[in-house]
């Protein structure tokens, strides 16, 4: 029979968290429980991964008051997960619920509050079925999440599924957003995959409206149309709780561990490009090799993220970088020597790119990244789009590559977007300050679980 999982009687609050299994969603959900306990030292939070994922983050440095708990691996492989994401998915929306209710069964006393990734719909049922508040947390941007909500207005103005020969057409009825091309609607062509994995993001969103606090990592002066729009159609309290990224006060970076900083303090000042493509999807095999060589041909220096590097990235952009199989990137974008950010444009990295101030040359790959390169381009005006064709199969070439990273890399070339992306990070820092828009709300939203009464 298996034992009662205890939680010790001194605690004033028991928060369980329960992130979906992907990198891109257990760091923010890890680094906002971090961030709960810095403000109260007396809140137990139970971290509830998989088997495989305790291996990979049981040895990371956290707090005392966070503990981790597991489920059985019952989902794919984490290492696998990219090569058939739509059964990964349907996993996790449909194997991970019975484990878990298995272990709230034996958790005593219940949690305070659940804290979840808003992919993981059926924990609503199982703690409105236990009369547990629950907070959806949503790991991307509050302007993805209106899209998703209204999605259908797409097919009600005839514009899903996206003709990609459309692709330049701007729509301007997405609530909470100013026109968006239809290229950057997430999963806009026509494939059985695709469409699939519309349906599976779509039905989660009917399930917040019956948790208790919706809680979005972004800052309110970034996104105040979408959060107001949600603000004003959802009936329960929304709370924007910052970049949900491991800040540090002093702004001092240890470089004694890693190598590649010292090699960064020989750099010039902002004469680095830091590329990073993420730790899931990836372009094609072609396109990745006209990048190596448009970065090699560019000669600009440059520290080049690559998990699965086999030696001929390096041998393709040559000698002037670095090519690592994973860094700090927080630390890393933080460093003066960076002056660029060529990236994916994940939500995670979106955040972490405006919050140290670094412009980006934005190269989105799937899902939510056109919406957020759209939203740095246009909306936030800290970057530049790196392929504007919106053909799918439209290959950038190298030249096309090398000459836009030279003229990016100029300091002279765009002084707008670098002075945009110093104020958007003064703006972040002081959203997370006393007194600033994301510290009232996590304040607010500690205030309302600590005292234990579910919002009206």
């Amino acid at each position: 029979m298996a034992q009662p999982v205890q939680v010790p009687p001194t605690m004033a609050c028991h928060v369980v968290a329960v992130p979906y299994p992907g990198r891109g969603h257990v760091n923010p959900m890890m680094n906002l429980c971090k961030l709960f306990l810095s403000k109260h030292s007396q809140i137990l939070v139970t971290f509830v991964v998989t088997e495989e994922w305790l291996g990979f983050i049981g040895s990371d440095s956290k707090p005392d008051n966070i503990r981790f708990a597991t489920i059985p691996n019952v989902i794919p492989s984490e290492e696998s997960r990219a090569n058939n994401f739509v059964t990964f998915l349907e996993a996790v929306m449909t194997k991970m619920e019975d484990p878990f209710e298995e272990f709230l069964n034996r958790l005593h006393p219940p949690p305070t509050v659940i804290i979840y990734d808003t992919y993981l719909f059926w924990v609503v049922r199982l703690a409105n079925a236990r009369n547990i508040p629950v907070a959806s947390f949503w790991p991307m941007s509050a302007s993805f999440f209106a899209v998703l909500k209204h999605y259908h207005l797409l097919q009600r103005n005839g514009h899903y599924p996206v003709n990609l020969s459309d692709g330049e057409k701007r729509v301007d009825y997405i609530p909470g957003n100013s026109s968006i091309r239809l290229a950057d609607f997430p999963l806009s062509d026509e494939s059985w995959r695709t469409r699939r994995l519309l349906e599976l993001a779509l039905n989660v969103i009917p399930w917040v409206q019956k948790a208790q606090y919706l809680l979005f990592p972004t800052i309110y002066e970034l996104e105040p149309k979408a959060i107001d729009a949600l603000k004003a159609e959802f009936s329960i309290p929304i709370h924007t709780v910052g970049p949900a990224i491991p800040c540090f006060g002093n702004g001092h970076i240890d470089a004694s561990k890693h190598g590649y900083f010292q090699w960064l303090d020989n750099q010039p000042s902002a004469s680095v490009l830091y590329i990073s493509q993420g730790s899931f999807l990836s372009v094609s095999n072609e396109q990745f090799d006209e990048i190596a060589a448009g970065v090699g041909d560019s000669g600009a220096r440059f520290l080049w993220v690559q998990p699965r590097e086999n030696g001929k990235l390096k041998e393709l952009c040559g000698d002037k970088g670095l090519v690592l199989p994973w860094c700090d990137q927080l630390k890393v974008l933080q460093h003066p020597a960076i002056g660029g950010f060529w990236s994916h444009c994940g939500w995670n990295s979106t955040r972490e790119g405006v919050f140290c101030g670094v412009p980006f040359l934005a190269f989105p790959i799937f899902m939510d990244q056109p919406l957020n390169a759209k939203f740095i381009v246009e909306e936030l005006k800290v970057g530049w789009r790196v392929k504007k064709e919106v053909k799918e199969d439209t290959l950038m070439r190298k030249n096309e590559i090398s000459s836009l990273i030279r003229k990016f890399m100029d300091l002279n070339s765009d002084e707008v977007m670098r002075k945009r992306s110093r104020e958007l990070k003064l703006l972040c820092h002081t959203a997370i300050e006393i007194g600033g828009s994301s510290e009232t709300d996590i304040t607010a939203f500690l205030s309302s679980i600590l005292h234990g009464a579910k919002p009206e």
